[in-house]
């Protein structure tokens, strides 16, 4: 036994020998609850409860008024707890934000409630986050994780499943436990050094060019795993050289990263090498915070856009079965975190411009723009005619109270070939739009031979999908790719700086570099 073994041993005999005679053992039935004034422990409980954080009083309350007000944690509940609570990093969080038997055991006559303060704040933050959502993003609608933490944990007690339950109230799904996993794994990287600093220089290291960067290169691509640790040592040996087999690991690197994979080393590759481990894995922990605010049970069909990717993933009877790059808001015209059912697509929508958008960019250019551009005014709204150059192109996926932001088709295609693909005033382009309709529409022949039928003569219809389908426009700056590495991508909205300083983690992300220009004449949504 180690000493902090040792000194956890002796906290919990201290702390849990005055409750011991008063606590239920472990595995009892759930007794009624004792009405508050005949217990003894009853007016010092209350009085304890006035000194703990306003926003856990209720719950702790609840939690003691289900035991009679009656002390709870003895010796074998206190040993569950802490093995539960060792296992914080895995969600990358750190134990001694939470628990401090040692503290705890200092003051015996106070230790029982402020030890189930604690764990409910512990449970909290593993079940619902850390942060609430509204504060750290301007427009955030989804639906939240709820767990009656009190009945749970009192449940946990009776039932001597501690550790069992914690390991429950965090989502269970592939998403996060593989990037619980990778965050595990940046931290051992960590440990063992993390990796040299690479400079960020002007200049583009072209292949076959030789840098003195190359070291530093390798050692980055090593530790993440893009090149195998004997693969690096022999291209280490070889010296400055920017030569093929590098390439090829720079490629997938820069592929995780969403970046070119053209093997060339410009700005935005020179960006992402310069991240540090510490920088990396708290990036991965401010994703891990994300995914613990939303509920659990998903629809097994789903639409998940992620905005910080750009990439769109169609989920049918729960399985990831279609995906699509996409071109989301730009940083000025952010999408947001929104989740909402649509139930039609419109064949060939013509456009009903926002106000401000054609106040800012259309009516400024006169009427001759709005004719080139098969736009008319109606009733002070300006609107584009379907067609083969409408901003909606030939199709458009609509969103139930959703702001004004939708999925839809576009002429401007180029887009979808650029790394950077933040560039719209919200709403969300999907390339392949036509193709993702008729994926959607596929179940019931009638529906996909109506919209057929309308592609083929360009006519406004509405059409049905005989189902809702949840779209979730969600915000992953970190997480596992299909080849179960972990992929990163730039904060290009901010939200990973805004969310880092609500919980007091300091980072230094990449900066976002634009790898195109604007698109000419393009007013789309």
């Amino acid at each position: 036994m180690n000493r902090r073994e040792l000194t956890l041993g002796a906290a919990v005999s201290a702390f849990a020998g005055s409750a011991a005679a008063q606590t239920a053992p472990m595995g009892a039935p759930p007794q009624a609850a004792v009405a508050a004034p005949t217990s003894p422990y009853y007016a010092a409980f209350n009085a304890q409860l006035d000194r703990l954080p306003a926003g856990i009083q209720p719950d702790v309350r609840a939690f003691y008024e289900l035991n009679g007000w009656r002390p709870v944690w003895n010796a074998a509940r206190l040993r569950a707890l802490n093995q539960a609570s060792a296992r914080a990093e895995r969600h990358g969080l750190s134990r001694s934000d939470f628990f401090d038997f040692v503290g705890l055991a200092a003051d015996p006559d106070s230790a029982d409630i402020r030890t189930t303060a604690a764990a409910i704040t512990y449970a909290r933050v593993l079940a619902e986050g850390r942060v609430r959502p509204e504060t750290v993003e301007d427009l955030w609608e989804m639906q939240k994780n709820r767990v009656d933490l009190p009945v749970g944990l009192n449940d946990a007690l009776v039932q001597n499943k501690i550790v069992e339950w914690y390991e429950g109230l965090a989502p269970t799904d592939i998403g996060y436990t593989n990037l619980s996993a990778g965050y595990v794994r940046y931290r051992r990287i960590i440990r063992e050094g993390g990796w040299p600093r690479f400079a960020a220089r002007a200049g583009t290291i072209e292949p076959g060019a030789s840098d003195n960067r190359v070291p530093a290169m390798i050692a980055r691509l090593v530790a993440e795993g893009d090149l195998s640790a004997a693969d690096g040592a022999r291209l280490t040996a070889q010296g400055l050289v920017y030569g093929p087999e590098l390439q090829t690991a720079m490629r997938g690197f820069q592929a995780r990263h969403g970046l070119a994979a053209d093997g060339r080393i410009g700005a935005g590759t020179q960006s992402s090498l310069g991240a540090s481990a510490e920088d990396r894995a708290r990036q991965i922990a401010l994703n891990l915070e994300r995914r613990r605010w939303l509920k659990r049970d998903l629809n097994p069909e789903r639409i998940e856009v992620n905005t910080a990717a750009a990439i769109m993933v169609y989920w049918k009877d729960g399985r990831p079965v279609h995906s699509n790059r996409v071109v989301c808001g730009a940083p000025a015209t952010q999408t947001p975190s929104l989740e909402k059912p649509f139930a039609s697509v419109v064949a060939n929508p013509p456009w009903y411009v926002p106000a401000g958008i054609a106040r800012r960019e259309i009516l400024p250019r006169g009427p001759g723009y709005l004719a080139s551009q098969n736009m008319y005014v109606s009733n002070g709204t300006v609107i584009q005619r379907a067609g083969p150059t409408a901003a909606l192109g030939y199709v458009k996926f609509e969103l139930r109270d959703s702001y004004a932001i939708f999925l839809h088709d576009t002429p401007s295609k180029a887009a979808f070939n650029l790394s950077m693909r933040q560039r719209s005033h919200g709403c969300v382009r999907v390339q392949n739009a036509v193709e993702f309709a008729r994926i959607l529409l596929t179940p019931d022949p009638v529906l996909l031979g109506e919209f057929d039928d309308a592609q083929v003569s360009r006519d406004t219809r509405r059409i049905q999908t005989g189902r809702e389908i949840t779209v979730r426009l969600l915000y992953w700056t970190a997480f596992v790719d299909g080849q179960g590495r972990v992929a990163f991508r730039e904060d290009v909205y901010r939200r990973d700086q805004k969310l880092a300083e609500a919980l007091g983690i300091a980072v230094s992300l990449p900066v976002v570099v634009d790898d195109g220009a604007t698109v000419a004449n393009d007013v789309g949504p």
